[in-house]
């Protein structure tokens, strides 16, 4: 093109990938570009991730001291100040660096805010403004899926992000989708004393795990949180009801019969949406609405322009966002041809008990032909779960016929900690044996994984 660069590298979305990408980039002296439309640091730090792990693990702490009083502690007349809860929440949110692009511009990476739209394969306009670089990686991230459900638009219901915002805790509950997200706003929301169903149109509860994740889950949803669980369920109208400003009629079709329930508050969990609208057509990207469509460089059809994060689709989590950013900058910048890798990579869902996996499920397994053992223990197996009084929860190991490690499921408190030498395991591919000769602490949650392996091992 006859027109000289403005920088070597534009990035677009300041979210995890982003980020990452602007960072390595910017520390491998590349002149750098970033570009946001809403809040620096995207909806990991200013929306999700950050915020509900904050909210969740003061709605878990309150839950324990509740029932605290096997332990001796008095917690009948324990109550909480939720203006003052959703204060913790962003306090935590901005200490993490929410909103601020401080840290970017120290980082000698020049900002700029506005929707970004491509005008050519190597322009893009910003506001009134028109940047042009060598080279570009597309980090928009996903927004909530719009939903099918007849009355959405003329009702009052949230996305995840709005949920964590209301001003007070509903008194009663109906939550859309049964998937990771859905579970954890019922299990926040039961915590903190609503009334809570949640409707899943699979025949469990988080369908993209093992089956016995599902039913553990409800089981100790309805037996010790009280919540509703309406599997097989789908969810065909909301409704609003005569005579109140934010009650709603849930009608939903299940086992061939309507019905419905009227609650405070309906949040849609029904999954996110890739962000393409960039004019990509004026790039050459090709997308589809799954995504803008990368090879595994993270390169799209057009060799200068890399994508990562939630807008090329696939699993989402902060980990993988963070490394394909950094991935897609090793390739685009530094001319690299690193394939990604999800080898390890950890899935948590964030209720209490947690729920933690790598690797293959045995679903995949057989979706795949893999021949595969396991082992599975329930957490009653092992000392921690009478020291901490608390037996929901099982660990399942998969292996191949030479032993090594494929894949596992943790359900316990801090799962998402126990699983991490699981996930060392599967990534550089251990075996059993190696994993089952490893000690670990007799007293503890990991206890699970040295018993389940030694299991696997005979």
């Amino acid at each position: 093109m006859g027109k000289k660069f403005d920088f070597d590298i534009i990035i677009i979305g300041s979210g995890l990938a982003g980020a990452s990408a602007a960072f390595s980039a910017s520390a491998s002296g590349q002149k750098v570009a970033l570009i946001e439309s809403g809040k620096w640091g995207g909806s990991s730090l200013n929306a999700y991730d950050i915020p509900s792990q904050s909210i969740f693990h003061f709605s878990h702490l309150f839950a324990q001291a509740r029932q605290g009083s096997r332990f001796g502690i008095s917690s009948s007349t324990l109550r909480y100040n939720y203006p003052t809860v959703q204060n913790w929440k962003s306090f935590a949110s901005r200490r993490a660096g929410a909103n601020s692009k401080k840290d970017f511009e120290s980082a000698k990476i020049a900002c700029f805010k506005g929707f970004a739209a491509f005008l050519s394969p190597y322009e893009v306009a910003v506001g009134n403004q028109i940047l042009a670089a060598q080279k570009f990686i597309i980090t928009t991230g996903a927004k909530p899926s719009s939903s099918d459900i007849t009355g959405v638009e003329s009702t009052t219901c949230f996305t995840p992000d709005e949920a964590l915002n209301l001003p007070r805790i509903p008194k009663s509950v109906f939550i859309v989708g049964g998937g990771s997200t859905g579970c954890e706003l019922a299990n926040y929301f039961s915590e903190l004393g609503a009334e809570v169903t949640i409707g899943e149109l699979s025949g469990r509860l988080l369908p993209k795990e093992d089956e016995e994740v599902g039913q553990l889950i409800n089981q100790y949803f309805e037996s010790s949180l009280g919540i509703k669980v309406l599997t097989q369920s789908r969810i065909v109208a909301l409704e609003p009801v005569k005579d109140s400003k934010t009650r709603q009629k849930v009608v939903f079709l299940r086992g061939g019969q309507e019905k419905s329930i009227i609650v405070d508050a309906v949040i849609l969990a029904t999954g996110y949406a890739p962000n393409v609208n960039l004019s990509l057509e004026n790039a050459g990207v090709e997308y589809s609405k799954s995504g803008i469509i990368v090879d595994d460089m993270l390169r799209t059809s057009m060799k200068h322009i890399f994508a990562a994060g939630d807008c090329i689709g696939g699993e989402s989590s902060p980990e993988r966002a963070a490394y394909e950013g950094a991935l897609a900058t090793s390739n685009v910048a530094n001319k690299q041809k690193n394939l990604r890798n999800y080898e390890g990579f950890i899935r948590v869902t964030n209720t209490f008990p947690s729920i933690s996996a790598t690797g293959l499920t045995e679903d995949d397994c057989v979706r795949k032909g893999i021949k595969s053992k396991k082992a599975v223990l329930p957490l009653s197996s092992i000392s921690a779960s009478n020291i901490f009084d608390f037996r929901f929860g099982f660990i399942k190991l998969i292996a191949d016929h030479k032993n090594k490690l494929l894949g596992a499921t943790i359900v316990c408190p801090s799962s998402e900690l126990v699983i991490q030498e699981v996930a060392v395991a599967v990534r550089h591919r251990f075996t059993i044996t190696q994993l089952a000769s490893t000690p670990h602490a007799s007293s503890s949650w990991s206890e699970l994984v040295h018993s389940a392996a030694k299991k696997l091992a005979k």
